[in-house]
């Protein structure tokens, strides 16, 4: 039997897929790539894979004789991977649990998922498990909200217009942040010849309102904080203010640095 939620998932990661990986995913996958160290002929596992784009990144590196696998626990965004690049293996999992052997694997990525695995260590211990010893493992996550003005300000206007739930809901990305404590979770896995980079980025939306509406509809409805439409109405007319700094002839664009975690398997 077909799962009834699986064409409003759908319906989601297209979206996804069309407003967020141009705002802010798609230049990471080759950064991450690249500290990968990818090549042609490589076996590569993309953990939290989303609609795919690093996976993608990942088969143009190592084609044409690579073996690309991503997994992701969200039907929908797999099912718009599956349209966007069938020759990948799509996967449905969680990161806590591959369903690989030891070894299954030449390099391990994941872009902008680690923070919100329900078992960060344990996730991390099973992607160097199923890496081949010598293996890369990759990994990237937003820099703190210190770093991240924009995001910063976006917090306070929830806080003060919709309260402190909405407020953790867009502080939830950037809790990995500090550098002590991502490479510490890297070292408590045992990951070897851990290296942790920060690069800039740049969040590139249409608008002030397009960037707003996809964080009030979309992101605050996934963490369960379900705002009324004149809640939402003053957060949109208010944002107009907080974000005008940030406004260019391109739309809405500020900085959006992360880091990039980088190690192998012993």
């Amino acid at each position: 039997m077909s799962d009834p939620q699986l064409p409003a998932q759908v319906e989601a990661a297209r979206a996804y897929e069309a407003l967020f990986i141009p705002a802010l995913f798609a230049q990471w996958a080759p950064k991450v790539a690249d500290a990968a160290r990818l090549a042609p002929g490589q076996r590569v596992l993309d953990v939290a894979c989303g609609t795919g784009i690093l996976a993608r990144e990942a088969r143009a590196r190592t084609a044409p004789s690579g073996y690309i696998v991503g997994i992701d626990p969200d039907a929908g965004m797999l099912a718009v991977a599956e349209e966007l690049a069938p020759d990948i293996d799509w996967r449905q999992g969680t990161a806590e649990a591959l369903p690989f052997p030891d070894g299954s694997f030449d390099a391990v990525v994941s872009q902008f998922g680690l923070m919100f695995f329900a078992d960060r260590l344990g996730a991390l211990r099973e992607m160097l498990r199923v890496l081949r010893p010598g293996g890369r493992l990759v990994i990237a996550v937003w820099d703190s909200l210190e770093h991240t003005p924009a995001y910063a300000a976006e917090v306070d206007l929830l806080e003060r217009r919709a309260g402190a739930a909405a407020a953790d809901a867009v502080r939830a990305p950037f809790v990995l942040g500090d550098h002590e404590r991502l490479a510490g979770l890297m070292n408590d896995a045992g990951v070897a010849e851990v290296q942790i980079v920060t690069q800039p980025g740049l969040a590139r939306f249409p608008s002030i309102r397009v960037m707003l509406e996809a964080e009030v509809r979309g992101w605050l409805p996934m963490w369960d904080v379900r705002l009324s439409e004149p809640e939402i109405e003053r957060i949109l007319h208010e944002g107009e203010d907080v974000f005008r700094a940030y406004t260019t002839p391109e739309g809405l664009v500020f900085d959006a640095p992360a880091h990039i975690a980088s190690g192998r398997k012993p």
